[in-house]
């Protein structure tokens, strides 16, 4: 039987690209969703080892074994004047479940949110996935129901970044407004 000490959670390196690769294929297909993975190894090596990444990761191992994954970045609250922390994937394979390794990789995160000063650590779950909002409760974790997620991706995204718009150092066009001295 293993031992919850013989799990050791790492930062992702280059020579891991693949294991992660492999572990979000399995949690799409846990999720239901393996048609909507189209990641390849060079984009997730690009993500996580850029100058500077757009996401972090770390991996969970048991001996040689990669067992599960959290996949991370920072986002800001302009409330709080903090960076925040979001988990955009935690993942643990099915036949390790069970035995405290989901929460282990979420004991890594909030340390090291705690470390880099963030104010908050949030995350999305699936409504159907019972087991995970038993276990994010189980550490004190609470569903914001009064938010509700939106997101704009493929032809609306492009739709939308296509429009004409100010100049406003993003692009587009400069909208000029009335000077006030001479409007009434």
């Amino acid at each position: 039987m293993t031992r919850a000490t013989d799990l050791r959670i790492e930062r992702v390196t280059e020579t891991d690209i693949g294991a992660v690769l492999s572990l979000i294929k399995d949690l799409a297909a846990y999720e239901m969703m393996s048609d909507d993975v189209v990641a390849t190894e060079d984009d997730i090596r690009s993500s996580l080892f850029s100058s500077p990444p757009s996401a972090e990761a770390l991996i969970a191992r048991i001996g040689t074994e990669a067992i599960g994954f959290a996949l991370f970045f920072h986002n800001f609250s302009s409330f709080l004047g903090r960076p925040g922390l979001y988990l955009e994937d935690l993942f643990v394979k099915p036949e390790w479940r069970g035995r405290g390794y989901g929460r282990q990789l979420l004991v890594a995160l909030a340390r090291l949110a705690v470390e880099r000063q963030c104010g908050r650590m949030e995350w999305s779950v699936l409504d159907w996935n019972e087991l995970a909002m038993k276990s994010y409760r189980g550490v004190g974790a609470a569903p914001l129901n009064e938010w509700t997620v939106w997101r704009l991706t493929g032809g609306a995204l492009e739709a939308l970044a296509a429009e004409p718009a100010a100049r406003d150092g993003a692009g587009g066009r400069k909208h000029e407004e009335p000077d006030p001295r001479t409007t009434r």
